[in-house]
C-alpha cells in the first residue's frame, strides 16, 4: 500500500524541491524515494515513471512561474510591464533553478501532455499581454515574445552558472539589458519585414 499521507501531488512537490537542490538533470526516482521516505519500487505506486515525474514537475513549475510573473505585471503596461516581468523572471529563475529548468521543456503532443500544454499557453499569453503595449501584430508578436524569453533565459542561465566574472555589478548589466530590449520593442520591426495579422498561440 502507498505510504499514508503520500499522494501524487505531494510526490511532485517533493520532486520539484529536490530538483532545485540537485538540478533537474540529476533528479532520479531513487533520490526522490529517499527524500519522501519510501523504497524506490514503492514510489512507482505514486508516480508511474521518471518521465511522468519530470512532466509533473514541469507542469507545477510552469504554473508557479506563470503566477509569479502575472502578479508582477498586473496593472502595468508598456515598458513598466516589461521591467516587472523581466525582474520577476530573473528572480524566480535564480531562486528555483531546478523548477526553472523544467519550465523550458516544451509540452509534448500526447494526451498525457494536455495539462502541460494548457499551463504553458497561459504563460505565453501573459508574455503577449506584457508586450501588448508595443502594438506588435501577428508574427512580429511571436518574434518579440521569443526575443524576450530567450534573452532573459540566457542572462539568468549564465548568472546562475556564475558566468559573469568581470568587476561590474550584475544588476546594472541586467538593467541595461532590459532597457535595450525596451528600446528595440519601441522601434518596432525592421522596415520591409514580413507582416501577418494573426497571433499564433505559442512562441
Amino acid at each position: 500500500m502507498p505510504r499514508a499521507g503520500l499522494a501524487p501531488d505531494a510526490v511532485i512537490t517533493a520532486g520539484a524541491a529536490l530538483a532545485d537542490e540537485v538540478g533537474l538533470a540529476n533528479l532520479t526516482m531513487a533520490l526522490l524515494a529517499e527524500r519522501v521516505g519510501v523504497r524506490t519500487p514503492s514510489l512507482y505506486k505514486h508516480v508511474d515513471s521518471l518521465d511522468a515525474l519530470r512532466r509533473g514537475v514541469a507542469i507545477q513549475a510552469t504554473r508557479e512561474f506563470g503566477e509569479a510573473v502575472s502578479r508582477a505585471a498586473v496593472g502595468q503596461s508598456g515598458p513598466d510591464a516589461v521591467r516587472a516581468f523581466a525582474t520577476t523572471y530573473r528572480r524566480w529563475a535564480l531562486a528555483h533553478p531546478g523548477r526553472y529548468a523544467a519550465t523550458v521543456r516544451a509540452p509534448g503532443t500526447s494526451a498525457e501532455d494536455e495539462e502541460h500544454r494548457r499551463v504553458n499557453d497561459v504563460v505565453m499569453q501573459i508574455m503577449y499581454d506584457v508586450l501588448a503595449g508595443f502594438e506588435l501584430r501577428g508574427t512580429h508578436a511571436v518574434d518579440a515574445a521569443r526575443v524576450l524569453r530567450s534573452t532573459l533565459h540566457g542572462f539568468a542561465t549564465i548568472e546562475a552558472a556564475g558566468g559573469f566574472g568581470l568587476p561590474r555589478d550584475v544588476d546594472r548589466s541586467f538593467d541595461f539589458l532590459v532597457e535595450t530590449l525596451i528600446a528595440g520593442l519601441r522601434s518596432g520591426p525592421a522596415e520591409g519585414s514580413e507582416r501577418q495579422f494573426h497571433q499564433p498561440p505559442v512562441a
